[in-house]
């Protein structure tokens, strides 16, 4: 009996190892399986991949930019030419430029004396400009 056990044991010890690389080859990824050449082509491409993706991301974020500036450029021509109108317009509504040009254009001064004002009863008066006219 005792030598049997002696057996028994012996035969445990030898499948334990064996028990456990087994293990071990069931728990190993997919990795260590594929060799080491493998394993280089993979590696290889996951890198390519990657550099592919900054690089679209790359483009993605200088494109943004470029159109970025160029609505900066339109930003900057738009308020140059807001503030070229504004001096227009203060210029055409100062009284020397409009009697400037009803002189250029033949007017006089109307003759307070010759001046007929005509009264129309129960006219509406009109509101003045910066009140929102109400239907």
């Amino acid at each position: 009996m005792r030598h049997t056990s002696v057996l028994e044991r012996a035969i445990l010890q030898v499948q334990k190892p064996i028990l456990a690389a087994k293990r071990r080859r069931q728990l190993h990824p997919f990795f260590y399986r594929i060799g080491p050449v493998g394993l280089s082509i993979c590696s290889v491409l996951l890198v390519s991949l990657m550099a592919v993706l900054y690089l679209s991301q790359l483009s993605q974020a200088v494109t943004a930019n470029q159109e970025i500036s160029r609505l900066h450029r339109q930003a900057a021509a738009l308020e140059r030419e807001n503030q070229d109108l504004v001096y227009l317009i203060a210029q055409e509504q100062s009284p020397v430029y409009i009697a400037a040009h009803a002189k250029a254009m033949g007017l006089i001064p109307a003759d307070p004396s010759t001046i007929i004002v005509l009264v129309v009863p129960h006219l509406k008066t009109i509101p003045p400009a910066d009140q929102h006219m109400q239907p």
